[in-house]
């Protein structure tokens, strides 16, 4: 005969007991992939390797030779080629005569001119050397901004320099003949004139890049569109300290006139941000990043 069945229930386990929980097939996955949200993809770097850091600095090395060579031998066409870049630069003095009143300062300007304008001509390989170092470390976000801020950044710098050699040269000029055309007669000397002329235009480059920074700063959330404009008074002074300190004359037309185009291109800068912001999304990472922290 068969024994009946065991019918008395199966005793419960004890809380206090140290044996191990169930394991759930997949469960434990699932609810890190619930807590860790997927990354967003705009934030990964595609070329994320690691690398030594001997290698960094041959790959640096290798680069800054690439960069001296090229300006190497752009100063050394440009300085072969001087004799037209200085007839150009002069043609805003009209009638006014040049002297060279020491051995050797001819040449000297002519080596700045070079060095100038070889440092303008170079320029995209500097730019070019610089992204391929920095490029491998960037996100797909941060690189989609590196075509439009160098074609900015190179855009701007030219316009600066034409606003230059076309307004604020010639009324800077025209302000220091005019003083004192019924008592000297203008007789200038070539390398004063030059280190005028090219500090003024290099200076002036360097100030129409105000909204290339005013993006950037908007980009990476440092600094928003309404609290560049909440600050128009505090703008408004440093136009006019920047327009004094980077003209390297003392007549008020010349600073007024470039304190006037810093103050323009703010503004310009800060309507070139909110048009980026409303068409890509641009300066809300940051604000995103914080509010999911």
């Amino acid at each position: 005969m068969t024994s009946p069945p065991n019918l008395e229930p199966s005793p419960l386990p004890d809380p206090t007991s140290e044996s191990p929980a169930p394991e759930l097939d997949g469960g434990e996955d699932d609810w890190q992939d619930a807590e860790d949200p997927a990354p967003d993809p705009l934030s990964l770097t595609p070329y994320d390797v690691e690398m030594p850091l001997f290698d960094h600095l041959e790959e640096l090395r290798q680069r800054l030779f690439w960069v001296l060579g090229t300006l190497g031998l752009a100063v050394v066409g440009c300085f072969l080629a001087v004799r037209p870049l200085v007839q150009f630069l002069e043609r805003p003095a009209g009638p006014v005569k040049f002297l060279q009143l020491a051995p050797g300062e001819f040449f000297f300007v002519s080596l700045k001119v070079a060095a100038y304008s070889g440092l303008i001509l170079s320029s995209p390989m500097v730019l070019y050397q610089v992204l391929a170092f920095v490029l491998p470390g960037l996100t797909l976000r941060e690189r989609r901004l590196v075509a439009p801020v160098v074609l900015g950044s190179t855009v701007l710098f030219g316009l600066g320099l034409t606003f230059a050699y076309s307004a604020l040269v010639p009324a800077a000029l025209r302000f220091f003949l005019n003083y004192g055309s019924d008592v000297v007669e203008p007789l200038w000397s070539i390398e004063k004139y030059f280190e005028f002329i090219l500090v003024l235009m290099f200076s002036t480059g360097l100030a129409f890049q105000i909204p290339i920074l005013q993006v950037l700063l908007g980009v990476l959330g440092i600094v928003s569109a309404p609290q560049m404009l909440a600050g128009w008074r505090y703008v408004l002074l440093g136009a006019v300290i920047l327009g004094a300190v980077l003209t390297p004359s003392t007549d008020p037309l010349t600073q007024v006139l470039l304190g006037g185009a810093i103050a323009g291109l703010y503004l310009g800068g800060v309507g070139l941000l909110v048009l980026a912001q409303r068409m890509g999304g641009i300066g809300t990472t940051r604000d995103a990043s914080m509010t999911t922290d």
